[in-house]
């Protein structure tokens, strides 16, 4: 079975705060909203082969494919920019 990866962008911020439990997310091979809604519900994990922040994806960011992932534990600001793996 061939593993999803995607990307970590950034966390969910406002103009004077940050979510370190929500991050944004892209995948190489989405790219409108519509591809990126198939995805809501699916897990993702990081770091991939760890497993060490289990997350799911609540919800689309934008019109060019990015997505919402809400984690459990809040993620380091070292994941960013980093992998995350669709496992489910």
């Amino acid at each position: 079975m061939e593993r999803l990866l995607g990307v970590i962008v950034s966390y969910r911020r406002g103009p004077k705060t940050q979510k370190p439990k929500e991050c944004l997310l892209k995948f190489p091979h989405i790219r409108s909203s519509s591809e990126a809604s198939t995805l809501i519900g699916r897990k993702v994990a990081w770091p991939p082969k760890e497993r060490k922040c289990i997350g799911k994806i609540v919800s689309t960011h934008g019109n060019k494919g990015l997505v919402r992932a809400r984690f459990r534990k809040g993620v380091p600001g070292e994941a960013l920019g980093s992998f995350v793996e669709l496992i489910g």
